[in-house]
């Protein structure tokens, strides 16, 4: 067994989503560090943004654990990958806690990956409308699945001494312990927008100061000490631990990744994974760099926030040259969701690099949700037939032109094919997860070696 399979652990859950999981979380990742741990950030579901949070609270990479992406079988094996050399691990749920896929049961949900990991939980409960009804609420949730094990509950947004002795004395029949207590106070500054919290990219300075004030709060209302000891209770993992596969190459062809506020959505195994694959990774800032990384062999464009930057995208007139350059040479090009929208002729009227002859623009509307896909054709990143699983999460809409072919075809919610093959490109709305098929880096790799 390695060592990282046996790394005590925490899972942060809530009854539903805006009771307080990532103040706590991110709270308590911060105030463990402080105390001298090595902690290991962790994330259920495809959310890049709280990763961020978690990244300054730790100093560690945060890294996503969604089993449906992934599939349930690899929820141990990267959990051991991202653990590794950690005196202690927390993973922030997502949604209720027993919330998952929609129509699939309890896959990806909180509780699947809780299951796997073999990990207590450690149930955030908004009490701000409630007293002895959460004992109710509480026992419903430690009930409802006998082998999901909820080791404590931490009531958020309590309002007076009086209000938490009424919580305390209807929790105490219920053998779930109160392991912390948050008083109702000012909102943490985490500001949002359309598609969650602003990313720590864009505003580091005042993230810094936001996971400050998180920890604070947990070390003044959470007893560590009891949640330690509750870490240390969950089972060991009877798993290896996750490794990117080695492919020896003769030549190490540079494949430049997108970053910088505009672009922060990226799985950390990503770079990992090309890396093993024989590329020297090197990043670039859209919003700043005039030029790409020397001797770009392959570009890789993850999501992010291009729509907000658009202006500043736009002025960088020689990245976009170098960029349409690069993609008409043939070389190839991975963009997900926002790299798409950086491909485009246009984004909200403002020039992006004219790869894919489409447009794109702000919507109402937000497309949000789980996709079964398969290539449809051959691609620099899969071959025909390929099945993937991908997550799509956008308020923009993009117009086709003609000249490429789709990248996917979609089973749900509706039969459809998505996204743009052409020459070296394969851009696409899907955020997948490579992990799920190492292959994808290595054909990316290779195909950047023979380009």
């Amino acid at each position: 067994m390695n060592p990282s399979s046996s790394v005590p652990r925490l899972v942060v859950a809530a009854p539903s989503s805006g009771s307080g999981k990532t103040t706590v979380a991110t709270g308590l990742m911060a105030a463990f560090a402080a105390r001298g741990l090595a902690v290991s950030p962790h994330k259920v579901g495809p959310d890049y943004i709280d990763p961020g949070y978690h990244a300054l609270a730790t100093g560690r990479v945060g890294r996503n654990l969604d089993a449906y992406l992934c599939g349930p079988e690899l929820i141990g094996p990267l959990f051991a990958h991202g653990a590794r050399g950690c005196d202690l691990a927390v993973v922030e749920g997502v949604m209720g806690l027993y919330d998952g896929a929609a129509g699939e049961g309890e896959l990806a949900s909180t509780a699947q990956v809780a299951k796997l990991l073999r990990a207590p939980v450690v149930l955030v409960v908004d009490a701000s409308s409630q007293s002895r009804s959460v004992a109710a609420l509480v026992h419903g949730f430690a009930s409802w699945d006998p082998e999901v094990r909820i080791g404590g509950v931490i009531l958020n947004k309590v309002g007076s001494n009086r209000h938490e002795a009424l919580l305390r004395e209807a929790l105490d029949a219920s053998g779930v312990p109160v392991l912390g207590v948050l008083r109702r106070a000012p909102q943490v500054d985490t500001p949002s927008r359309h598609l969650g919290l602003v990313p720590v990219a864009e505003r580091r300075t005042a993230a810094v100061e936001a996971v400050a004030a998180m920890a604070a709060q947990v070390e003044a209302g959470c007893d560590l000490q009891a949640l330690a000891g509750l870490a240390r209770s969950a089972g060991a993992l009877s798993c290896e631990e996750w490794e990117p596969p080695v492919i020896p190459g003769r030549t190490r062809p540079v494949v430049a990744v997108a970053g910088g506020a505009a672009f922060t959505f990226s799985y950390a195994e990503h770079a990992e994974l090309l890396s093993a694959a024989g590329a020297e990774v090197v990043p670039f800032d859209p919003l700043r760099d005039e030029a790409l990384p020397e001797g770009t062999a392959g570009l890789v464009i993850g999501g992010g926030f291009p729509e907000v930057y658009a202006g500043e995208l736009a002025a960088n007139e020689p990245l976009r040259e170098a960029v349409g350059a690069l993609a008409r040479s043939g070389a190839p090009v991975a963009a997900e969701c926002a790299g798409l929208l950086y491909l485009c002729r246009e984004l909200d009227g403002q020039p992006m690099c004219g790869v894919l002859d489409a447009s794109a623009r702000m919507s109402e509307r937000l497309t949000l949700g789980y996709r079964d896909a398969v290539a449809v054709g051959d691609s620099v990143l899969a071959a025909a037939g390929t099945r993937m699983r991908g997550h799509e999460f956008h308020r923009t809409v993009v117009e086709p032109g003609a000249g490429a072919a789709p990248a996917w075809g979609v089973r749900a919610p509706v039969r459809r094919v998505e996204g743009f093959v052409q020459r070296g490109v394969h851009a696409s709305y899907l955020h997948t997860h490579w992990a799920s098929e190492p292959g994808v880096a290595r054909r990316f790799v290779e195909r950047c070696r023979t380009s």
